[in-house]
């Protein structure tokens, strides 16, 4: 809803981006033996020719400094096992990788046991955006397992996609 000086009310904008379901992805490292992850659900695939991808991240993440500089950061496209991983993933506090089998590459990068997609990516361009920024990554090496379905974000809730539109 539009306010009387011309502003788009928070609450109602929230609930328009709402209605554009999103895959939701794992962006997780290892550093010195420490693994540190989050969950993101603004992920792009954005360029063939280099192969790149983009996400977005709050400003006020605690979490994506860590991450930032790395030379090698794992994005791990969840499935529809993964609902609660990715709550537990977004979660601000606690452990975020409780119950969850994860694997790391020699070079760091992190990534969750059963998603579709293991993408070892490095990040070239951050964009201001806002009250977030624009995480460009080049992908270095992926993995696909097409068996796997993707979870899908979609009006506040986790949702699995079971039937294909013709």
């Amino acid at each position: 809803m539009t306010q009387a000086d011309g502003t788009v009310d928070k609450a109602s904008l929230r609930e328009a981006f709402g209605h554009f379901p999103s895959g939701v992805v794992a962006v997780c490292a290892e550093v010195d033996g420490e693994r540190i992850g989050m969950a993101a659900s603004t992920f792009v695939p954005v360029s063939l020719e280099p192969p790149l991808v983009a996400f977005c991240v709050q400003n006020t993440s605690t979490t994506w400094p860590k991450l930032a500089d790395l030379e090698h950061v794992g994005i791990s496209v969840l499935g529809e096992a993964h609902d609660a991983a990715a709550r537990v993933l977004a979660a601000k506090t606690g452990d975020r990788f409780a119950g969850l089998d994860t694997e790391t590459t020699d070079g760091g990068a992190l990534f969750i046991d059963g998603a579709s997609v293991w993408l070892d990516t490095t990040v070239t361009q951050q964009v201001p955006a806002g009250d977030h920024a624009i995480v460009v990554l080049r992908i270095n090496e992926l993995r696909v397992q097409s068996e796997i379905e993707p979870i899908v974000f979609h009006r506040s809730r986790f949702r699995w996609l079971r039937t294909v539109a013709s």
